[in-house]
C-alpha cells in the first residue's frame, strides 16, 4: 500500500501542468506572536484614533504643572522616576474624572511619549524605558485595584443593560486601563538581550507575580475570566472584550511560556522521569516541511483537459502512424482520475453554500523576504514512526491467541513459543515505543509541583465550563461564517464610534475596522484555547482532559467545522488593515489623505499573519480534542468534515496543510472504500507527511475501531476519572475516603509500624487461641 501511495509519474506530471501548483507557498512563520509591532498596532481599533492626542493632553497638563519648560526625554532618571511616582499618587484621587485623566498621562508614558520622538525604532525604545519605570514603581498593582473597581461598578453595568446601543464611550475608563496594561505586560514579556541586569531581574519577579495568586488571591488570568463569564452573561455589556482577550492571552503566554518553552519543559521532565528523549523537534521538522500543491479548482481542470485535447490533437496528426501503439499510454494521465480528489467536494456539509476557489483569487506574487532558516533532513520522511504501548500489547496478544492459543493481558515480554519472525516484530516495535510517565496510581501522598500552570489550573477549576462556554459563544460570535442573530452577544462595544458614520470613506473605514476587530478576537482565543491545552496536558493528562471535554459539550468540534467552512483562501488573504493607521505610525508620522481607492487596495502583504496563526490554532486545537478519541472522531464524520478539510487544503502553507491531513487520516477508515478510492492523492499526501504509527489500520479500515460501539460510555468512563482527579486532589472540604490515596504496596503495608494497645498486648495468648487456634480451617477451600 505505501508503494502505491507513493507519487508516480502520472501524479507528477498533473501536478506540474496544474496552473496551481505554480503559486508560490506561503511565506508564513509560525511562532507564539507576531512581531512585536504588530502585537501593538492590533491592540487599538481605528475609531480609537483621536484618543493618542488626548492622551498627550492629559500627560502634558500633569508634566508642566510639577515640571519646568524641560521635554520628557531631556529629564535624567531621578526626575523620571520623580514625575512617576507623583502619577501614581494621583491616580488614588477620588474623582472618576481626575483619575481618568491621570489614567490618561500614564498610558502616555507607556505609549512611548510619541510627540518628542521622530522613528517608530524611538517611540519603541521610550516605550520600553517607560514601562519598565511604571512597573518598578508600582503602577501594575494600583492598575489591578482600579479595574477591580470597574468591573464591580453596578451604577456603569446598569447604565449599559439599559441602553439601546453601546458604544466606545461606554467603555472609556476600562479601556483606558487595559491599554496600560496590555503595553506593560506584552512590552515586558519581550526578551531584549541588551536590556539592563536590573530590567531582567524585573521581568522575572513580573512574570512571578503575574502567575501567582497576589491579586485578590487569584492569578489575573482568572480576573480576566471573570470579566469574559461576566460580559458573556449580558450584565456587562460595555466591557472592552478584544482587549481583555488580547491582555488574557499575553498574560497566560507570559506566565506559561511559549511553544519554545514547552519543548524545553517537555525534554527536562523526560529526563527528571529517566524516560528516552524525544526523537526529534517537532517545531524545527515542521518549518523545514513544503507545502503540498493543493487540489485543482474545476476551472483548473476545465483547462487542463482542453489543452491536453489540444496537444493530444497535433499529435495524433504528426503521428498518424503510431495509431495503433498509442491507444493506451500506461504513462499518461486517466482523464477519468484527474478529478479525482474534487468528487467529494459537493457532499453535503454543515452548510450547503460551498465556495469553489476562483481563477482571480490566486494569491498575489510574494513579498521578498530573507529566506528562512530551514533543518536539512535526510531524503525520505520527515517523522520518526511511533507506536504506543497499547499497540505492542494488541500485537501480542493477537500473535498468542492465533498462534499458542492462550492471552497473558499486559505482559509484553513473554515472547515463548512464538515465531521467530513475531520476535523480531516486536524488537521493532519497542524500539519507536513512546514511553511517557503514567502519574494516575499514586501510592501514598501526592506530590504536587505549585508551578504556574498548576496554580492557573486551581484558580479557574471551579468555574471552567462557565469559562469554556463563553469563549465558544464570543468565538461564534466573531467568525466570518457567523450570521446576524438578535440573541447573539454583542462584540462590537469597543470599536462602534458614538456617532456614525456619514459619507462613503467613513463607512468603508468603520467596515474594515469591524472585520479587523472580529479577526483579532479570533486570533486571542484560538491562541488562549491551545496554550491551556498544551500546558494542562503537560501538566497534567486528567487538566487537559477536563477542558477538552468541557469544550467537545460545548460543541467546539462543530464550531471550527463551521469557521472552516467558508473561502479559507479569501480569509488568510483578507486585507482588513489600513498601515497608515496603524500604532506607532499614525502617531509618528503625518497622516496622508484617505480614499476609497487606497482603503479597497488595502496592503501588499502575501496573506495575513494573524488569519493564518488562527486557521493552523483552530486545527491544532481540533486535533488535540480528536485524538485518539474515536467517539470524537466520529463527530468529524458525522459533520461531514472531509470534504470541509480538503478545502483548507488550497493553502499553500506546510504546518496548515500537515494539521488538515492529521485530521482527515484519523476519520479515513470511517469514510469508506470509494472516498478512500477517489482520493488517493489525499492518502498519498497523509503517507509523505502526517507521523507513522505502527500497526495502525488507517487506510484500509480493517481495525476494530473502525466498528460501532457505545461512544457515550466511552465519555462516560473519561468523564468519571476525571471527576475523581479533581476530588481526590483539589477537593479538601469534602474529603471522602473513597477518594483518597490508597498504600496498595505489600511490602509498605506491612512494613508500617503499628502501635498495639497494653492490654491487648497482656491478653495476646488468648487472643491467638480464641481466634486462630481454635477456629477451623479448610485447607482445600483456601487451596482452590
Amino acid at each position: 500500500l505505501m508503494f502505491l501511495l507513493q507519487p508516480g509519474p502520472a501524479d507528477c506530471a498533473l501536478h506540474l501542468c496544474n496552473g496551481l501548483s505554480e503559486t508560490p507557498d506561503l511565506e508564513f512563520e509560525y511562532a507564539d506572536t507576531d512581531k512585536w509591532a504588530a502585537e501593538l498596532s492590533e491592540l487599538y481599533s481605528y475609531t480609537e484614533g483621536p484618543e493618542f492626542a488626548l492622551n498627550r493632553k492629559c500627560f502634558e497638563e500633569e508634566f508642566r504643572a510639577h515640571v519646568s519648560d524641560k521635554k520628557w526625554i531631556e529629564l535624567d532618571a531621578a526626575e523620571h522616576r520623580a514625575h512617576a511616582m507623583r502619577l501614581l499618587d494621583s491616580l488614588e484621587v477620588i474623582a472618576r474624572e481626575k483619575r481618568l485623566k491621570v489614567a490618561r498621562a500614564i498610558l502616555y508614558m507607556a505609549q512611548g511619549t510619541f510627540a518628542e520622538c521622530s522613528s517608530e525604532a524611538e517611540v519603541q525604545s521610550w516605550m520600553r524605558y517607560n514601562i519598565f519605570l511604571l512597573l518598578d514603581v508600582g503602577t501594575f498593582s494600583a492598575l489591578v485595584e482600579l479595574l477591580n473597581m470597574e468591573i464591580d461598578n453596578s451604577a456603569a453595568c446598569s447604565s449599559a443593560v439599559r441602553k439601546p446601543a453601546i458604544s466606545l464611550a461606554d467603555s472609556t475608563d476600562l479601556r483606558v486601563l487595559l491599554n496600560i496594561m496590555y503595553l506593560m505586560v506584552e512590552t515586558i514579556q519581550q526578551d531584549d538581550p541588551a536590556d539592563k541586569p536590573e530590567w531582567k531581574i524585573i521581568r522575572e519577579t513580573f512574570r512571578t507575580e503575574l502567575g501567582s495568586p497576589l491579586f485578590n488571591n487569584e492569578p489575573i488570568s482568572v480576573m480576566l475570566f471573570g470579566m469574559v463569564t461576566k460580559f458573556c452573561s449580558g450584565h456587562a455589556p460595555h466591557f472592552p472584550m478584544k482587549k481583555v482577550l488580547l491582555l488574557l492571552w499575553k498574560s497566560i503566554l507570559f506566565t506559561l511560556g511559549g511553544f519554545e518553552q514547552l519543548q524545553s519543559i517537555k525534554i527536562r521532565k523526560r529526563e527528571e522521569l529517566g524516560l528516552p528523549p524525544l526523537p526529534e523537534d517537532s517545531i524545527r521538522v515542521i518549518r523545514s516541511m513544503r507545502a503540498a500543491s493543493p487540489p485543482a479548482s474545476a476551472s483548473d481542470l476545465i483547462e487542463q483537459q482542453q489543452k491536453r485535447a489540444r496537444r493530444e490533437h497535433k499529435a495524433l496528426i504528426k503521428q498518424d502512424n503510431l495509431d495503433a501503439f498509442n491507444e493506451k499510454d500506461p504513462y499518461k494521465a486517466d482523464d477519468s482520475r484527474e478529478d479525482e480528489d474534487d468528487n467529494d467536494d459537493n457532499d453535503n456539509s454543515i452548510e450547503t453554500e460551498t465556495f469553489p476557489l476562483e481563477r482571480d483569487e490566486v494569491m498575489p506574487p510574494p513579498i521578498p523576504q530573507p529566506p528562512s532558516e530551514r533543518v536539512s533532513l535526510p531524503k525520505g520522511l520527515p517523522w520518526a514512526p511511533k507506536v504506543r504501548e497499547k499497540d505492542i500489547e494488541n500485537f501480542l496478544e493477537s500473535s498468542r491467541s492465533k498462534f499458542i492459543g492462550y492471552t497473558l493481558g499486559s505482559d509484553t515480554d513473554t515472547v515463548v513459543g512464538l515465531p521467530r519472525p513475531i520476535h523480531e516484530s516486536i524488537k521493532t516495535l519497542k524500539q519507536v515505543c513512546f514511553f511517557f510517565f503514567n502519574s494516575i496510581f499514586i501510592h501514598g501522598e501526592e506530590e504536587v509541583e505549585m508551578c504556574a500552570t498548576e496554580l492557573l489550573y486551581q484558580g479557574i477549576l471551579p468555574s471552567l465550563p462557565q469559562y469554556m462556554i463563553a469563549l465558544l459563544k464570543i468565538l461564534l460570535a466573531a467568525a466570518p461564517t457567523s450570521k446576524a442573530k438578535t440573541d447573539s452577544i454583542n462584540i462590537l462595544a469597543d470599536v462602534l464610534p458614538e456617532e456614525m458614520p456619514t459619507t462613503v470613506l467613513q463607512s468603508m473605514k468603520l467596515g474594515v475596522d469591524v472585520n479587523r476587530h472580529k479577526e483579532i478576537i479570533v486570533k486571542a482565543i484560538s491562541a488562549i484555547l491551545l496554550l491551556l491545552l498544551k500546558h494542562f496536558k503537560l501538566n497534567h493528562i486528567y487538566q487537559f482532559e477536563y477542558m477538552a471535554q468541557h469544550l467537545v459539550f460545548a460543541n467546539c468540534i462543530p464550531l471550527i467545522l463551521k469557521f472552516f467552512n467558508q473561502n479559507i483562501m479569501s480569509y488568510i488573504t483578507a486585507k482588513n488593515s489600513i498601515s497608515v493607521l496603524d500604532f506607532p505610525s499614525c502617531v509618528v508620522y503625518e497622516l496622508p489623505e484617505l480614499t476609497a481607492e487606497s482603503l479597497e487596495a488595502g496592503d501588499n502583504n502575501q496573506f495575513c499573519w494573524r488569519n493564518l496563526f488562527s486557521c493552523i490554532n483552530l486545527l491544532r486545537i481540533l486535533n488535540k480534542l480528536t485524538k485518539w478519541k474515536h467517539s470524537r472522531t466520529m463527530m468529524l464524520v458525522v459533520f461531514k468534515s472531509a470534504p470541509i478539510l480538503k478545502r483548507a487544503l488550497k493553502v499553500k502553507q506546510a504546518m496548515m496543510q500537515l494539521y488538515v491531513l492529521k485530521l482527515l487520516k484519523v476519520q479515513t477508515k470511517y469514510l469508506g472504500r470509494q472516498w478512500r478510492k477517489s482520493n488517493m492523492k489525499t492518502m498519498s499526501a497523509i503517507y509523505q507527511k502526517v507521523r507513522h504509527r505502527l500497526n495502525d489500520d488507517w487506510a484500509y479500515g480493517n481495525d476494530l475501531d473502525a466498528r460501532p460501539w457505545d461512544f457515550q460510555a466511552e465519555e462516560c468512563a473519561l468523564r468519571a476519572s476525571i471527576e475523581r482527579f479533581n476530588s481526590r486532589r483539589y477537593d479538601k472540604s469534602h474529603s471522602n475516603p473513597d477518594f483518597l490515596p490508597v498504600d496498595n504496596c505489600l511490602q509498605s503495608v506491612l512494613g508500617q509500624r503499628v502501635d498495639l494497645p497494653e492490654d491487648f498486648q497482656m491478653n495476646y495468648d488468648l487472643w491467638l487461641e480464641r481466634e486462630v487456634f481454635s477456629k477451623p480451617i479448610s485447607w482445600e477451600e483456601l487451596l482452590q
